[in-house]
């Protein structure tokens, strides 16, 4: 049995990255709306450009009639409404995640259950505890590119140790744990 505090920090789910984030898998487990993370998750960390798989996930799941919404930390809300506007998706900016304040104004710009409701992002202290905070279905992809913001690339280092401690009580089940996102290639 795991303890309230890993339980926090657990992913529910890993992908290498957003387009690898099986859609049918989320359908079977009921969800049909997504929050997603914008740096490091949708497009590298002060990006402009979005990348094709991102722009075709995001196609696939909107054709597929799910809701999806941006909430992120950025103190760059034209960065952010720029990357928004050219994927179709409402959006939020300095969320403070992980509070669940601005979460829970993502799921009422959606019209969403949280039951039925599924965070992906890239940092387990930020979009991790902020989806288990709320009992979101949390997925945890590996980050787009190395180049961050500073005070991530220091929580990254606590991260591993994390995914290392879950690991080691049975946290994470095995074959997720060989798929981590820090886990080499």
């Amino acid at each position: 049995m795991m303890s309230k505090l890993g339980r926090l920090l657990c992913p529910r789910m890993y992908a290498r990255s957003l387009s690898e984030v099986d859609l049918d898998a989320l359908s079977e487990r009921g969800i049909d709306s997504i929050i997603l993370d914008l740096d490091n998750t949708i497009l590298p960390w002060r990006g402009h450009e979005i990348p094709a798989e991102s722009a075709e996930w995001v196609r696939r799941a909107l054709d597929r009639g799910m809701k999806l919404c941006i909430a992120s930390n950025t103190r760059n809300p034209r960065r952010l409404r720029a990357v928004a506007e050219k994927l179709g998706l409402p959006s939020l900016q300095r969320t403070a995640k992980p509070r669940r304040r601005g979460l829970r104004e993502a799921m009422e710009l959606m019209g969403a259950d949280p039951s039925r409701t599924a965070l992906i992002g890239d940092q387990i202290f930020t979009d991790i505890v902020g989806g288990n905070r709320l009992s979101l279905l949390t997925v945890l992809v590996r980050p787009m590119h190395r180049r961050e913001f500073i005070g991530t690339k220091v929580s990254r280092a606590f991260e591993r140790l994390v995914l290392a401690w879950l690991s080691r009580r049975g946290g994470l089940e095995q074959k997720a744990a060989e798929q981590r996102p820090d886990a080499e290639d």
